[in-house]
């Protein structure tokens, strides 16, 4: 197993899948999102992958965000079986993907895999996700988790990356679960505001949740508007864990429902110019959510690279 002794940070993330996916002409208006691509397209899953790894990302967050084990059963007619494979066929994309690159670019550093575990909102997809209030209990909450987190730490990934946290409850599951297995983890909360998660949960105390947790190496906010990010690393900071931090907020745009179309600013040197912030400020691992795609991920390397 990987040991973070072994890793040289700062660690370039990679930026949205989703946003990928639909540049490349993919609907993803489905309960299952970018998962059904594992299934109907898995080409265009490491094509994506693919496009990140040539804009400079070190990191690539696997397709198994809105995955699970229920959800392909009922959305896809799989068995259990056959919706397991699935969900490890997730990693393998991402792995093949990282293999064609290496080829094409003769470049072979290290490169990584993170196994994503959404929120249980992420499999009901019906906006929960972004405020945690699931109504099930803690129980239903852990076995659900823990069937997920059973599959993908089986695979060759070398992280677990539980993202887009909404709730303390969710964290606190999530706390009592992950130093079951011996595999890297990160956990990355989303926050509405420079202080509080989506459930108005204050982030110092959902993080100290994991201060015991040896085997989650790093904690971080993801799919939270950039203008937030920076006061949320002082508070990840102020907590004294010496847990690595990550962050890869969206893009901080807002969608207009009716007029079904983006507002605000999603420019890469924007991206590149918050970044120089956030990693003066002791970010190790720095990427993208939402609305953030390879330009952006180049202009941060081209960052990072300035910095060395």
């Amino acid at each position: 197993m990987l040991n973070v002794e072994e890793i040289s940070f700062p660690l370039l993330l990679d930026g949205g899948l989703s946003n990928e996916l639909e540049k490349q002409g993919h609907h993803l208006n489905d309960k299952l999102w970018s998962a059904r691509l594992l299934k109907d397209n898995p080409r265009a899953i490491v094509d994506a992958h693919l496009a990140y790894l040539r804009s400079g990302a070190q990191i690539l967050v696997t397709a198994s965000y809105q995955a699970s084990v229920t959800g392909l059963v009922e959305n896809l007619n799989l068995s259990e079986e056959e919706a397991q494979h699935l969900m490890e066929h997730s990693v393998q994309l991402a792995n093949e993907a990282i293999e064609l690159y290496q080829k094409e670019s003769g470049d072979f550093s290290k490169k990584y895999v993170a196994a994503s575990i959404g929120p249980y909102g992420a499999y009901l997809a019906d906006g929960s996700e972004y405020h945690g209030d699931y109504r099930i209990s803690d129980e239903a909450l852990y076995i659900f988790h823990k069937e997920k987190l059973d599959i993908l730490s089986k695979t060759n990934a070398d992280f677990l990356a539980c993202e887009t946290i909404p709730s303390f409850r969710e964290a606190k599951v999530l706390s009592h679960l992950l130093d079951r297995y011996s595999i890297l983890s990160w956990v990355s909360f989303s926050c509405k505001d420079e202080f509080r998660l989506n459930d108005g949960s204050d982030l110092r105390l959902v993080s100290q949740l994991f201060e015991s947790c040896k085997n989650v190496f790093a904690l971080g906010i993801n799919c939270t508007p950039p203008q937030y990010i920076q006061n949320l690393i002082q508070l990840l900071k102020s907590i004294g864990h010496q847990k690595k931090i990550i962050v890869y907020p969206n893009s901080g745009e807002l969608y207009d429902t009716q007029n079904k179309s983006w507002s605000g600013n999603n420019n890469p040197i924007m991206s590149a110019k918050l970044s120089t912030e956030w990693l003066d400020s002791g970010v190790d691992i720095i990427g993208g959510c939402c609305r953030i795609g390879p330009p952006h991920i180049a202009a941060i390397k081209n960052t990072i690279d300035s910095r060395q």
